[in-house]
């Protein structure tokens, strides 16, 4: 057992040194080291996963038990809902409205940046930048404003709420899968406020924060007004969330029932898009290929890297070790784990991290007689805040940065972090003190 425990927490850093340098190939790497996992497995299946010693109950292991295939089809179909929002033109025209009844220009930029959070709650992260991002720079040019801190503005308020969900981002579903939580649970858990009033905290200190900065801005600006193709996209979203909300009542567990929901839905919007937009196949199949597939890839690589290292005993190693660092003071588990996680994410891919620390963070809890939801809900919001704090932490920062170079706008590292380092500080301070508020 010795021999292979560290043998697979050798792939496992050599999978994540490689993904943090080659970022382009992570899945390719994440599934090569899934592979030499499984055949480690049926090697020296008794001293890897003790519970399955056949063949045929390995193989149903690694297929239907670590990888959760009701994630993935949850992602695919909220991707493919998402792009067809973005398709319908929904969200800029609501962006025309903010500008044309705002008071002023300073105002119309807050209540944007708040919009592109309230989305960035159902639609994926990046793909929230990519559609917020053409009105920035519209509204930029009008009042003829450095368009760098407006851009920044939009990825790390798409990065704050992308937690709030279920749906809004591959961590919170990773997250569901692993505690068990469904689509209400989000909100209210054991009577208590859940992770969406934490993240709200975080929203209102954002939002004041990025008034200071746009307030001195008073002129009214007119803007070229999108015409609205469809509000079909927007009912299919809608559909989505209530429904997500009515599975939720009827189990008490994230059931294939919410995946299979959520793919349906997305397969219904691809239908209306071959039909009724009158789209040809070939412009059906460019949607569905420029979907984040490699991120499917990635998981399903990482979901059995994790198991193996979980079931070897490895986690259970690294929270007895946290344990005695923080000599078993709550506080003090709390605070290292928001704070390393804050680190950590602002340079490493939040999705493998969180799928390794979730099962340490709920150990510690239980080692220290804690509320589980405590360590795991500082791990969720450390993990997914912290990526505001670099331009390469989260890919909706890459984005933003990657428009700005091409827009003429070039910014520095310390540049971006002029900004993101106190936003990112003051978000996760208002969400972890809420937490520890309602959870201590």
């Amino acid at each position: 057992m010795f021999e292979i425990k560290w043998l697979i927490l050798a792939i496992a850093l050599i999978m994540y040194t490689f993904v943090i340098i080659f970022q382009d190939k992570k899945a390719w790497i994440t599934t090569g080291a899934a592979i030499l996992v499984v055949i480690l497995s049926l090697v020296f299946r008794e001293n890897v996963f003790t519970t399955q010693t056949s063949l045929s109950l390995l193989v149903y292991h690694f297929l239907f038990e670590l990888i959760n295939w009701n994630v993935l089809m949850i992602y695919v179909g909220s991707m493919t809902i998402a792009a067809l929002f973005i398709y319908s033109k929904v969200p800029a025209g609501i962006a025309d409205l903010i500008v044309e009844h705002s008071r002023s220009a300073g105002i119309a930029v807050v209540l944007i940046l708040a919009m592109t959070g309230i989305i960035s709650i159902f639609v994926e992260n990046v793909a929230t930048v990519l559609v917020m991002a053409p009105i920035a720079l519209a509204l930029s040019k009008k009042l003829k404003l450095n368009p760098v801190p407006f851009m920044i503005g939009l990825a790390v308020m798409s990065n704050l709420e992308g937690t709030a969900t279920l749906v809004g981002d591959p961590p919170s579903m990773i997250f569901a899968s692993y505690a068990h939580y469904n689509f209400n649970d989000f909100f209210i858990h054991g009577g208590k406020l859940s992770i969406f009033f934490f993240i709200q905290a975080g929203m209102l200190v954002g939002c004041i924060f990025f008034y200071c900065f746009f307030c001195r801005v008073k002129e009214k600006t007119a803007v070229e007004k999108e015409k609205i193709i469809s509000y079909f996209p927007l009912s299919l979203l809608i559909a989505m969330i209530f429904g997500l909300a009515g599975i939720s009542f009827l189990s008490t567990e994230l059931g294939y029932g919410s995946g299979c929901f959520v793919f349906a839905l997305g397969i219904i919007g691809l239908i209306w898009y071959r039909f009724n937009q009158k789209k040809t196949f070939n412009e059906v199949k460019t949607l569905v290929k420029e979907l984040d597939w490699e991120t499917i890839g990635f998981l399903i690589g990482i979901f059995i890297v994790v198991g193996a290292i979980s079931e070897t005993g490895l986690l259970d190693d690294f929270a007895s070790l946290l344990a005695r660092v923080t000599s078993g003071n709550r506080f003090a588990g709390f605070i290292l784990i928001l704070a390393f996680s804050v680190l950590i994410s602002g340079f490493v891919d939040n999705v493998p991290y969180i799928i390794v620390m979730l099962p340490v963070a709920g150990s510690l809890a239980t080692s220290m007689n804690v509320n589980k939801e405590l360590y795991m809900f500082a791990l969720l919001l450390g993990s997914c805040l912290g990526g505001n704090l670099t331009p390469f932490g989260a890919s909706a920062n890459v984005v933003a940065m990657g428009i700005l170079k091409k827009e003429s706008h070039p910014i520095t590292f310390g540049g971006f972090l002029k900004l993101s380092a106190p936003f990112t500080l003051l978000t996760t301070l208002a969400g972890a003190l809420t937490l520890w508020l309602v959870w201590a």
